[in-house]
C-alpha cells in the first residue's frame, strides 16, 4: 500500500527545521534547507506556531502534472507525482500550477523540487508533527 505525508500534528512544531534539513540531504541537495520539498514557516512568530507547505498528494486533479508540457511528471501511486529529471526543461509551469504552492524550484539545477513522500522528514521530526498515512495505491 502507498503512503502519503500528512501534517496534522503541526501544533507541536517548534520550528527546528530538522524535516527540511533531512529532506534536502536525502535528495542530495547538501543540507540546504532552501532546496527542501517541505517548507516550515511561522504563523507570526514563535507565539503563533508553525505550518508546513508540502505536497498534498493530489489524486484526481494533479495540476502540476497537467501543466507539464514534456511529460516529466508522472502519477505516483497513492497520489502526487514523480519527476523524471531527464525530461524536464525547467519551464516552471508545475510551480505555477500547484494549487497549494508545494512545488518549489531549484534555480541552480533548473529543476522543480517535488515531494516523493519518502517519509524521511517524519523520521527526524522530534515531536512527530509529520506522519505517513497509508493511502489507496490506485493511480
Amino acid at each position: 500500500m502507498a503512503r502519503a505525508l500528512r501534517t496534522d500534528g503541526m501544533r507541536k512544531c517548534i520550528g527546528c527545521f530538522s524535516c527540511m534539513t533531512v529532506c534536502a540531504a536525502v535528495n542530495k541537495h547538501n543540507f540546504s534547507i532552501s532546496k527542501s520539498a517541505i517548507k516550515i514557516k511561522t504563523n507570526g512568530g514563535l507565539k503563533h506556531g508553525f505550518y508546513a507547505t508540502v505536497c498534498h498528494a493530489c489524486k484526481d486533479d494533479r495540476a502540476c502534472l497537467e501543466a507539464c508540457p514534456t511529460g516529466a511528471l508522472v502519477e505516483r501511486k497513492g497520489g502526487g507525482v514523480l519527476l523524471n529529471k531527464d525530461m524536464c526543461t525547467g519551464c516552471k509551469k508545475c510551480v505555477d500550477a500547484c494549487i497549494v504552492g508545494a512545488v518549489f524550484f531549484d534555480e541552480e539545477e533548473n529543476l522543480p523540487i517535488i515531494c516523493k513522500h519518502c517519509g524521511s522528514c517524519t523520521r527526524f521530526c522530534p515531536h512527530q508533527c509529520l506522519t505517513m498515512e497509508e493511502v489507496d495505491d490506485v493511480l
